[in-house]
């Protein structure tokens, strides 16, 4: 029911439908409409952009003392067994920052991945955004097409640890050597018994599912191969993907 809070009417409401009408009046007058602070919202922004603005540079960040091995932002020692590679190896920017268009289209490789797989990895730069704030320009981010251990990558993707020191360019009249590799057949996928309760419980399902006895069915098995690559990319994605969902509670 629609009342107009007029004096004539008012008299004319019953006690039912005065309580209603009182509650309702109550109701709305204890709301309170949210006040629009502009000058505290001006003020939050200007906040959050100094406080950006202010944030150390990467060429702050990974600056490294030579002689004592440690960092001047943070204090802290690189771990001893770095010492011969940040002697002898360069980082990604300083190999890029002498090279012409820093390096776009040439193929980097690192000394890790020489060291523990046979197969070729390597990053093929495609853009380079670097930091002009720094003293040598040897700090910045690069994106690339990455190919590791013989796969080749679909889509480009940023280049990651480039403040490590094991970075080496691939010589230009080596790259279709370096480039080339005959895949090895994947040996077939191993295949373990599940233990006894879960065992039980897949072969309670299925004979629930299909009808039938639990001692007619086949005996599962879990196969020993992992089908995603544990990346930091993998892990961005699930965790955009769990923002987007939500949580079940």
């Amino acid at each position: 029911m629609n009342f107009i809070s007029t004096p004539s009417v008012l008299n004319k409401l019953s006690p039912l439908e005065w309580n209603w009408f009182s509650r309702k009046t109550r109701a709305v007058t204890m709301v309170k409409k949210k006040r629009l602070r502009l000058i505290a919202e001006m003020a939050r922004k200007i906040r959050a952009y100094r406080e950006l603005k202010n944030r150390p540079r990467d060429s702050q960040r990974y600056a490294l003392d030579y002689d004592t091995m440690t960092r001047p932002l943070t204090g802290k020692k690189l771990p001893v067994l770095a010492w011969k590679d940040v002697q002898r190896e360069t980082p990604l920017f300083t190999l890029l920052a002498g090279m012409r268009m820093f390096g776009v289209g040439r193929l980097f490789t690192r000394k890790s991945w020489l060291e523990e797989h046979t197969e070729p990895c390597y990053w093929k730069i495609t853009k380079v955004k670097v930091d002009y704030t720094a003293e040598n320009m040897d700090h910045g981010k690069a994106w690339g097409i990455l190919t590791f251990k013989g796969k080749e990558e679909n889509s480009e993707l940023e280049v990651d640890k480039v403040m490590y020191h094991d970075w080496r360019l691939v010589p230009k009249h080596e790259e279709d050597a370096f480039k080339r590799f005959e895949p090895v057949p994947e040996p077939p996928v191993r295949h373990v018994c599940y233990p006894p309760l879960l065992r039980a419980m897949i072969l309670a399902q299925q004979a629930k599912q299909l009808g039938l006895d639990a001692n007619s069915l086949s005996e599962p098995t879990l196969p020993l191969r992992r089908d995603v690559l544990l990346s930091r990319e993998y892990f961005r994605s699930q965790e955009e993907k769990r923002k987007q969902e939500g949580t079940p509670v």
